[in-house]
């Protein structure tokens, strides 16, 4: 039956078109007959936040962090922990925005063009006026796809809700005596000695008959099962596939050789100058800087009357010590060695060519180009290979998109099978055994890919052993398998896992009779202190500088009640075993300059401020009711 209806979708659609819109004109359309009931995941002031909605907040974010970073990690984006932080960044948007209308809070005109002002992406749109560039900023916004009506509208939006938790944060202060005793209490320094209990040298001790090895097989059962595995082919369409079926022409690379010759040169374009200066700094009354743009002027026009005589002038009249003595020759220089102005003027005008008067911090100048080194030019052949790489990687660029629509569309029409894309596109067949819905250590690629994975074991995948949809597996890549072998998920005999048992039973074992040989040695210690002996020589231990202790004990040892010296305390490392802390003494601090001072009193209030704000959220959470329908990953 259903595949019948597969067979004949188009002949479907049309008798489902024809029996349910005359049902729209005699009962009419509801909004959630095309929507769909979408259950909610989060309320917020009695507004609910639907499933849907998450949906697509999830997919703005992710799509928003793809573009800011191509190359990172998907796993990332899709994980369960990715997708509830992109709802808890919805209900905080939707707290600060009840509670902006609710409190009145409202972004004054003059308030935010003042923030666009401070923006340098705007301000350097500023006309010499003081106006701005109404085109270049239009201009601007629309390479980011925005009007400047939607973007101001959503930057005053943005600062209405800044001004929530704002008035909470801005005014955290803290006394420099209240700083200094907070960082001293974080930055203190601690002598102490340690005792290892490392649990492998309590296996020995444990004792491992057949009895307790089953009790622990059927206690832990979980651990030792086979999960389920599925044989699968797979097809990955990406650039390099895409530059594969590419063919440039030998006219197509000749042209590009004649059109970017002077591009494809080593090194870079040098030229030689001589210039005349006649000093005057910015700070200069106006009156004095005329005057001396207008001698520089007269000089101009001069040495232009008579270009051969531009060295001797240079000698006479420019101000500028270093090179007058030389006709005012600077000898050859590439672009950014000088300041913009200058070399803006020096590598506009051809040999021999005198300047206009050039404008700069260092007053005003007169310049001739003397000689121009243009880079060497290599020969067709020797970048034949270059410029073959670099017109096979922009057609590619061009032609993904097209491609992939194709990709697409073959591997859903042809869901039976992978050849059809395989022989329409050209692409490689590829096959892989023992995959499980978690990426292997090892894996690579689509493979390594959850939202990959996911689609392999979804039930039409699994059941109907069709093509999974193109998955986007990274950036300008594309992949589409199907499952054709599979085995589920079994509990794996006793006999097949006992030594995987033995192994982790006797690990259990140990870590228990070494912590318990530690607390035991704790408790002995603490009644009498004389006893303190296996202990590895003291060392000073700090937050900044754990001289190789593991956090645990390290935190264990700063976080010791110092009441009475030596103090004593323990701390257990898991599997790996238990550590007596004995701290000696507390070590004085070392000197510390008035700048580090400040620093941590500024990362204090910081802290302080951020400490603020989360608990006023809270507050507010509580005060408009605040919902979660989704359990934390």
């Amino acid at each position: 039956m259903l595949e019948s209806i597969r067979k004949h979708s188009k002949f479907v659609m049309i008798l489902l078109f024809l029996l349910i819109i005359p049902s729209f004109i005699f009962v009419g359309i509801d909004q959630s007959y095309f929507s769909g009931s979408s259950p909610t995941v989060a309320r917020v002031d009695g507004q609910d936040i639907t499933q849907n909605d998450w949906d697509n907040m999830h997919r703005y974010e992710s799509d928003r962090l793809r573009a800011e970073n191509p190359n990172i990690d998907t796993k990332l984006m899709d994980s369960p922990e990715a997708r509830y932080a992109s709802l808890e960044r919805m209900v905080r948007d939707r707290v600060f925005q009840v509670a902006a209308q609710k409190m009145n809070l409202v972004t004054s005109d003059a308030a935010l063009a003042r923030t666009l002002h401070e923006m340098p992406a705007i301000a350097s749109l500023r006309k010499p006026d003081g106006s701005l560039d109404a085109d270049g900023y239009r201009a601007l916004l629309a390479a980011q796809g925005m009007t400047p009506e939607g973007y101001e509208a959503s930057l005053r939006r943005e600062m209405s809700l800044a001004q929530v938790v704002g008035g909470v944060m801005n005014t955290s202060i803290a006394t420099p005596v209240l700083a200094k005793s907070a960082m001293d209490a974080f930055l203190q320094r601690r002598e102490i000695q340690v005792a290892q209990f490392n649990a492998k040298d309590f296996a020995v001790e444990v004792k491992t008959d057949d009895e307790a090895l089953r009790s622990y097989y059927q206690a832990n059962a979980a651990q030792f099962q086979q999960s389920e595995q599925a044989s699968v082919e797979y097809v990955v369409l990406d650039l390099e596939s895409v530059r594969k079926t590419i063919e440039i022409s030998e006219e197509d690379l000749q042209a590009y050789y004649k059109e970017n010759a002077d591009r494809l040169g080593s090194g870079q374009e040098e030229r030689r100058a001589s210039h005349i200066l006649v000093n005057a700094g910015k700070n200069l009354p106006a009156q004095e800087r005329e005057a001396a743009k207008a001698k520089a002027q007269a000089l101009a026009e001069k040495v232009k009357v008579d270009p051969s005589a531009f060295a001797a002038v240079a000698k006479v009249e420019s101000e500028d010590i270093g090179s007058s003595v030389a006709g005012g020759d600077l000898g050859y220089f590439a672009r950014g060695a000088m300041v913009p102005e200058f070399e803006q003027a020096a590598f506009s005008l051809e040999k021999g060519a005198i300047s206009e008067v050039v404008e700069s911090e260092f007053g005003f100048h007169v310049i001739q180009v003397t000689d121009i080194k243009k880079p060497e030019v290599p020969s067709f052949a020797a970048v034949r290979e270059t410029i073959l790489h670099d017109l096979k990687d922009q057609q590619a660029q061009r032609k993904f998109a097209e491609v992939a629509e194709i990709f697409a569309n073959t591997v859903y029409e042809e869901s039976e099978s992978l050849q059809p894309v395989v022989a329409k596109l050209g692409l490689q067949l590829q096959t892989a055994q023992g995959v499980t819905r978690e990426p292997a250590p090892s894996a690579q690629g689509a493979l390594a890919q959850e939202v990959f994975l996911d689609a392999l074991f979804a039930t039409d995948s699994l059941d109907g052993k069709r093509n999974t949809d193109a998955i986007e597996v990274g950036s300008n890549q594309m992949a589409s398998g199907r499952v054709v072998g599979y085995q589920p998920a079994k509990q794996l005999a006793f006999e097949d896992v006992s030594d995987q048992v033995k192994e982790l039973f006797v690990a259990q074992q140990s870590a228990v009779l070494a912590r318990e040989a530690g607390e035991a040695k704790l408790k002995e210690l603490q009644a009498d202190a004389t006893k303190a002996q296996g202990f590895l020589p003291a060392v000073v231990v700090s937050r900044d500088n754990a001289v190789g202790m593991p956090r645990e004990v390290l935190e264990a040892a700063l976080q010791a009640k110092t009441d009475t010296l030596p103090a004593w305390t323990g701390v257990s490392l898991g599997n790996a075993g238990y550590t007596v802390v004995k701290v000696n003494k507390i070590v004085a601090q070392t000197e510390r300059d008035e700048q580090f001072d400040r620093r941590a009193s500024a990362q204090y209030v910081q802290l302080l401020s951020t400490a603020e704000g989360a608990a006023y959220y809270e507050l507010l959470k509580k005060k408009f009711d605040v919902q979660m329908k989704v359990a934390r990953p």
